[in-house]
């Protein structure tokens, strides 16, 4: 069953046209990924799926009483509650259930007569039978589950969100969106504010998600982990793709084969009609017969070719001058905010020329901060850092983007940061970066987010350093300007040091990898699949995708495990979600059960305690009829705890069973 139906769909804005005759089906279980180039239209889209905005033309059709739910790229600053307040607040019915049930409770005490106390349990009973059937006697731990994936420390799910950064505020809002649990979860850009571990943690549960996904996103390995579906804007066009990020690459190729051959052959019977229409217009014999071709031509559907796809960022770094083999060299590094100790005096590092190093740790854990410190833009508090001969950095962040002036030209931006620069070589310099004839004229304040970080980019790169110290550079960049960027990393001949949550940029780029936790850094001095290897981490990776490059490599571990194909690897994929799924729905209903169960029994437990507590009490034997009571009502507790224990058991060791993945036999 279809829960959005779009078809025929066109949007411009102003007199940029963005996309028409759009045709997408979105139900239950299909995950789609919406892939294509800065500026096609991707969050167009997702916000007319919301309604947020309307379509010039065709139709978009929502089931009866589909839920959306949509995570925007920016999020609205809050404070006045805590986090988990926060996100049990996305809860819908099933919150303001439980906060209806705790006014009847506080109703209750005060109840002055028998008919009030009746009316109210009556009230409770049916509220509490509608929030058990809801699953909401596990929304509490559920809610602490997502943060807990999500980064959070168990002591801040309890603090205001006013107290958050705004990247950390994202990810409040995704939890409370996957908490809610909307038929339709729209994502734009869900893994820009998340580390590595984060990340690792939404894909997968993502691939169990028994709603409908449609995602945007430039981060290729995510792509492959979530989606079955890729729908590619381009040329104002939507083509969908069966299949993950290495699929699309795949079939996208063999489309455009196809399209190239057809638009040949098409182009030569056109070129025959014409010639026979030129060579006989004015001949009267065969007016009847030009008259037609000139009409069949006029009529036909051209077959348009894929010619050269737009161009994507291309560009080198600069040659840097040639610095010392010892770059640079932190020892006894500490740093604190306040009372945060984030290095407490033993931190030491050394990096030699050439070395591509990416940082990576949970979000907190430090890795901007000694970024900072590398590159000279932070003060710390002891030790020494100390640059090699002829070193000279430049530092790439996101306040570069922000402190871009947006009344500024493009061009006059560029020569504020390059003054000593000739105009001509400005102009080569903007136009690498896809800024060329009157673009160059444009306000900053104008540009996409993409546009500005290339921007920012350029004016890095107006003044030559052989130290990169780069803090999300792909951000905003779609997959293709990633692919550039990382060619010039890969050819960049100086020293990197790079932040990113991009795993495929890792893989492709680094050399060392530095993990960053508890006030240490620890050397790795190898590439992605090195450090997976001496931690035992899991990292998959794939081969035949688009963009894929050898990577450099350092310190290579034991014997690599040969990899497998991309398209062995999204079958596998794809057959260990659609098991993930299955066994999901299966379990759903289970642990809704087991989860009343254990409240239940929770609740017997405290009664039969607070009994116990009041036959204890030498006064309560003062009133025979109270003690007759107490003592039935001690009895029948202790029976019920008595078969409540069996069932609970008997529960907890069929959920687990039926949690315990299958075992897949190997053919």
């Amino acid at each position: 069953m279809s829960l959005v139906t779009i078809a025929g769909v066109s949007k411009s804005h102003a007199a940029q046209h963005l996309f028409s005759d759009v045709g997408l089906m979105i139900s239950a279980g299909r995950r789609s990924a919406i892939v294509g180039p800065n500026g096609a239209g991707k969050t167009t889209l997702l916000e007319l799926i919301t309604g947020d905005q309307e379509a010039d033309g065709g139709t978009i059709t929502r089931a009866r009483d589909t839920v959306i739910g949509y995570l925007r790229q920016e999020v609205a600053e809050s404070r006045g509650r805590s986090v988990l307040a926060e996100v049990l607040a996305g809860a819908g019915e099933v919150s303001g259930i439980e906060r209806r049930m705790r006014h009847i409770e506080t109703e209750m005490e005060d109840a002055s007569d028998e008919e009030e106390l009746t009316e109210l349990m009556d009230e409770y009973g049916r509220l509490q039978h509608r929030f058990e059937a809801l699953g909401g006697y596990g929304m509490e731990a559920d809610a602490r589950r997502i943060l807990a994936g999500l980064g959070f420390a168990e002591a801040d799910v309890e603090r205001d969100i006013g107290e958050f950064s705004g990247g950390w505020m994202m990810r409040v809002a995704l939890a409370r969106l996957l908490l809610q649990n909307p038929d339709v979860l729209l994502l734009d850009e869900p893994t820009n504010h998340l580390d590595l571990a984060s990340v690792d943690w939404l894909q997968d549960f993502l691939a169990v998600y028994a709603g409908a996904i449609v995602l945007v996103s430039h981060d290729r390995d995510f792509i492959n982990e979530v989606a079955n579906r890729v729908v590619e804007l381009h040329d104002g066009q939507a083509t969908e793709y069966i299949g993950d990020y290495a699929d699309f690459v795949e079939q996208r190729a063999e489309r455009m084969v196809q399209l190239e051959a057809a638009a040949r052959n098409q182009q030569r019977k056109v070129a025959h009609t014409q010639a026979f229409i030129d060579r006989f217009r004015y001949k009267a014999s065969k007016a009847r017969q030009v008259q037609s071709r000139v009409k069949a031509l006029e009529k036909l559907d051209r077959v348009a070719s894929p010619g050269v796809r737009a161009r994507s960022v291309k560009f080198r770094f600069p040659e840097p001058p040639r610095s010392g083999r010892t770059v640079i060299t932190l020892t006894d590094i500490e740093k604190h905010y306040g009372d945060t100790v984030v290095y407490d005096g033993d931190l030491d590092l050394q990096l030699e020329r050439g070395q591509k190093v990416a940082l990576i740790g949970p979000n907190g854990a430090g890795k901007s901060t000694l970024l900072k410190i590398l590159a000279g833009v932070l003060d710390f508090e002891g030790g020494t850092r100390l640059l090699g001969s002829n070193v000279r950095v430049a530092y790439f962040a996101q306040h570069q983007i922000e402190a871009l002036n947006p009344d500024n030209s493009v061009f006059n931006e560029l020569n504020d940061a390059a003054p000593m620069m000739s105009t001509t070589d400005m102009r080569k310099l903007l136009g690498a970066f896809l800024f060329s004839g009157r673009s160059v004229e444009k306000q900053v304040g104008v540009l996409s987010g993409g546009e500005q970080t290339r921007l920012a980019l350029a004016k890095l790169l107006a003044d030559p350093a052989n130290l990169l110290c780069l803090d999300e550079p792909t951000n905003h960049l779609d997959i293709q300007s990633r692919d550039v960027l990382e060619d010039a990393l890969n050819a960049f001949s100086g020293t990197i040091v790079l932040i990113t949550h991009d795993r495929y940029l890792i893989r492709s780029v680094a050399n060392m990898i530095i993990e960053v936790n508890d006030g240490a850094a620890t050397v790795y001095p190898g590439d992605f699949e090195y450090y997976a290897a001496k931690r035992g981490v899991d990292i998959e990776t794939r081969g035949a995708v688009e963009g894929a490059r050898s990577t450099p490599r350092g310190v290579v571990a034991e014997t690599p495990r040969p990899r497998e194909s991309a398209k062995a690897a999204a079958d596998r994929k794809r057959r260990q979600a659609d098991e993930r799924n299955a066994r999901h729905r299966r379990t759903r209903e289970l642990r809704s059960i087991v989860a009343g169960a254990e409240m239940e029994a929770a609740d017997v437990e405290r009664e039969l305690t607070e009994v116990t507590e009041r036959l204890a009490n030498p006064a309560i034997y003062a009133d025979a009829s109270a003690v007759r009571d107490l003592v039935e009502r001690h009895n029948a507790l202790r029976d019920l705890t008595e078969s409540l224990g069996p069932e609970l058991a008997r529960l907890r060791v069929e959920l687990s069973a039926a949690e315990e993945p299958e075992l897949v036999r190997s053919e």
